[in-house]
């Protein structure tokens, strides 16, 4: 099984927390969609034997493309690639793009799911993360995605906002499960360096929440959703039914993809390669017929790592059979794998590394602390 991830690099608008690549300036959009084409088609010929089970337009705000635009780039990996017949194909989109025109222009084509950026219900947070729409727009925008058939919906939603108490995070909750969504995704904010929002925590116009406060909204976003019938997945992500992000999830279990577009990262298993993430490069380098990357070939410590890092986020946890397929850890390891199941942080099994409910509040700092590093 593998992906296709194809990053648009446009947005409406800046918004306030966001350190993702992309551009306000729209002068080249269809230049830069013939250059996510040709690259598609480079890209092919090392992945001729590869089945292509997802596509998933991430950004950027993909919404933003016409859906003629959008459906060139379908068609192009359709047309050099091995597509499965239930291929998953998802498309972030804002809120205020997703009118009903849109909404079966996207079907049409084939998008079958949609991961649709809420973040708040509340216009005034709305406002200072300078996004584009405004709470009405999500309402109408899950109940047209609805009228047109779209079943596999996916809601964003931010906790840790400044001033939110957690009496205000439980009501955002309620009002997330209410829309009855087959998918949530509910991420922490944090304040990332050259952002907007850095400038207005720096300059004190705004005041971030504590980690006490980010842990108490964390366990409230678990329990509520738990209650509700929502199964957490993985650290930030919970779904209905089993109806689990695929592509995302094969992310997670170390599958190889493809990725396509300005600062778009892909796997192939050994290697990882990842696009510049400057358009004007980008372009330039395609109209030369030349890819724009800088490959890293993996070393078994870094494959270690990383099967670590991202199965402790999940479920499904850590496999040791893909763990210790090309190292040994040695006694020390164990015995610290040991410390955290004693601090019942980690269960351990014969075949895999877990984290608990109260471990999973320390997934990154328990994954680093059991890292492998290369003497």
């Amino acid at each position: 099984m593998s992906g296709c991830y194809i990053h648009i690099p446009f947005c409406a608008q800046k918004c306030s927390y966001c350190d993702f690549h992309f551009s306000t300036n729209h002068a080249h959009k269809e230049k830069m969609v013939g250059a996510l084409c040709k690259e598609i088609g480079i890209r092919s010929e090392n992945w001729s034997s590869e089945s292509i089970e997802t596509i998933y337009f991430g950004g950027g705000t993909p919404s933003i493309l016409a859906a003629g635009q959008i459906g060139q780039l379908i068609q192009q990996v359709k047309s050099n690639y091995l597509v499965a017949d239930s291929v998953e194909i998802t498309l972030e989109c804002n809120p205020d793009d997703c009118s009903l025109e849109n909404l079966k222009l996207w079907k049409e084509l084939g998008v079958n799911r949609l991961s649709i950026g809420i973040q708040s219900f509340r216009d005034e947070q709305l406002g200072w993360m300078n996004r584009s729409h405004q709470s009405a727009d999500s309402l109408a925008a899950v109940r047209n995605a609805k009228e047109v058939g779209f079943d596999e919906l996916s809601l964003d939603l931010m906790y840790g906002l400044p001033n939110m108490s957690l009496e205000e995070w439980k009501e955002q909750l309620d009002q997330i499960i209410a829309l009855n969504p087959e998918h949530i995704s509910a991420y922490c904010l944090t304040v990332e360096q050259r952002t907007a929002l850095y400038k207005l925590v720096k300059d004190g116009k705004l005041h971030v929440s504590t980690n006490e406060q980010q842990s108490e909204q964390f366990e409230l976003l678990v329990e509520t959703l738990k209650n509700a019938g929502y199964e957490q997945y993985e650290i930030s992500n919970f779904a209905r039914d089993q109806h689990y992000s695929r592509h995302n999830t094969s992310y997670w279990k170390g599958s190889k993809y493809v990725g396509i577009g300005p600062s778009a990262h892909g796997y192939n298993g050994t290697e990882r390669y990842w696009n510049q993430a400057n358009n004007a490069f980008y372009l330039k380098e395609l109209e030369n017929d030349r890819l724009p990357e800088t490959i890293e070939e993996l070393s078994r410590f870094d494959r270690f790592n990383e099967t670590l890092m991202i199965g402790l986020r999940t479920k499904w946890g850590a496999s040791k059979q893909q763990l210790f397929e090309n190292i040994s850890p040695d006694k020390q390891w164990f015995q610290t794998v040991k410390g955290y199941e004693n601090e019942n942080l980690l269960i351990q099994t014969e075949e895999k590394l877990i984290l608990t409910p109260a471990g999973r509040l320390l997934a990154d700092a328990i994954a680093s602390d059991l890292f492998l590093i290369e003497n």
